[in-house]
């Protein structure tokens, strides 16, 4: 297997994919990437937590016009993972109203994106319906 880079910091590969969260140990804020201080308390003090794999979609867009280069349709979405909220796309399903619906339980996924001449692939993260 080539070797992989994850396209963000939050996610985790390896034998079980998922994302992790900073969170502050004062007020108990959630956020992914690194951080200096909590934007809910001014706290300076995070722990890493993995976010769960699977979730519920809270609200979507279906997106008709991008940059160029960019397929469309595509879902934007945000998917509540327990008490976590992740913005990313939902993948692996037709980017209309008929297949994409509120509520709906979804599951990450992870993709290759591209890779260099070294063969070193870039890997992102979406949430695919789940069934």
């Amino acid at each position: 297997m080539a070797s992989q880079i994850p396209l963000v910091d939050f996610l985790v590969l390896g034998d079980d994919p998922h994302i992790v969260a900073q969170e502050c140990t004062n007020c108990g804020a959630h956020f992914f990437g690194r951080r200096n201080a909590c934007a809910s308390c001014f706290g300076t003090e995070f722990r890493t937590v993995s976010v769960p794999n699977e979730g519920t979609l809270r609200t979507f867009s279906i997106v008709a016009h991008a940059a160029p280069g960019i397929p469309v349709p595509y879902v934007s979405a945000i998917v509540d993972c327990d008490k976590f909220a992740v913005r990313a796309n939902v993948v692996n399903v037709d980017a209309d109203p008929e297949h994409v619906k509120l509520g709906m339980k979804l599951r990450l996924a992870t993709f290759p994106i591209g890779a260099d001449e070294e063969g070193t692939e870039a890997v992102g993260f979406g949430y695919e319906p789940v069934g």
